[in-house]
């Protein structure tokens, strides 16, 4: 099975690293820049499950010859549509395409480019970063790539994917509910980006304060009420763990959003924090609070627009 990989990033370094460890033939699909990186240190990837360094393949944009069986697509949601024009020519027609992406919205644009027979849902739960010198440092033991068909079924190529991914040393999840359970992470992820993009702070931070929890179920419920409205009511048991997650006192837990804010850099504001306020919008659902993270998002990218 052949798997090009967007991005050599700390989600796509991780992930296409450990399969390249495994033997799976893998081939990055970089900018230039990383390109030339990946040919002069290899790939480097810093972790308590074992360090890894080593050469891999690379392709450039337009380099592409031939289709691939699966594409995993690891970039931010801003560059989404450069990335769509940059894996066309690896998709053909029994080629499938494995978002890691943030939020839903990507869902919507990978099926009306290349056919939803062509698309499946995914997520991945791990903590990384992509260092100054280019390595990938991965945060904490949790490695988890998750994937499944839009239709919840155990397909053929689904299972041959997931006995391939299960080759790398991370946990994968073939699942049967994938898209209820990308409505659930998105919950979670535009509670927390919501509340530390207004806050500029860690949970453990905001928990600190007096109204911190109080605020944070309150976004948490805007949330769940939009996924209610779209027909996606968040698990008992998803529901539990992400008010654990979110109330842990110390936690150093924040979203890449408030980090890229932090940094002076495009975050993924809106496909997160934007789509659900859209959703809750054209479901009659108020979402007061999540407004107000928007609006804030909204200026902040104003502002660093004009410092360009």
């Amino acid at each position: 099975m052949r798997i090009l990989v967007l991005g050599a990033g700390a989600i796509g370094g991780y992930f296409g690293g450990r399969l390249a460890e495994a033997g799976v033939e893998v081939t990055f699909l970089v900018r230039p820049q990383r390109q030339q990186r990946l040919a002069a240190e290899g790939l480097v990837v810093m972790s308590s499950s074992g360090d890894i360094r080593r050469k891999v393949d690379t392709v450039l944009a337009g380099g592409i010859k031939s289709p691939y069986d699966v594409v995993l697509l690891t970039c931010k949601a801003y560059d989404l549509p450069s990335a769509l024009d940059a894996i066309a020519p690896a998709m053909g027609p029994k080629s499938v395409v494995v978002p890691m992406l943030n939020g839903l919205l990507h869902l919507e644009t990978l099926t009306q480019r290349f056919g939803r027979e062509r698309v499946m849902g995914g997520g991945c739960y791990i903590g990384a970063m992509l260092t100054p010198e280019g390595h990938v440092q991965q945060m904490g033991d949790l490695s988890v790539l998750t994937f499944g068909e839009l239709d919840g079924t155990r397909s053929a190529r689904a299972q041959a994917i997931a006995a391939e991914f299960q080759k790398g040393k991370f946990t994968t999840v073939l699942s049967e509910r994938i898209v209820p359970e990308m409505w659930e992470k998105f919950v979670m992820l535009t509670t927390l980006a919501s509340i530390t993009t207004l806050t500029h702070s860690n949970l453990g931070q905001i928990l600190e304060a007096p109204e911190g929890e109080r605020t944070i179920l309150a976004l948490l419920a805007e949330c769940e009420d939009v996924a209610k409205a779209n027909g996606y009511a968040v698990s008992p048991e998803a529901a539990a763990r992400t008010r654990s997650i979110l109330t842990t006192r110390g936690s150093p837990f924040t979203a890449s959003t408030q980090t890229d804010m932090d940094a002076g850099g495009r975050t993924e504001g809106d496909h997160i924090v934007g789509d659900m306020v859209r959703r809750g919008e054209a479901k009659g659902v108020a979402t007061p609070l999540l407004k107000v993270a928007l609006c804030n998002l909204q200026v902040y990218e104003l502002k660093r627009a004009k410092r360009k």
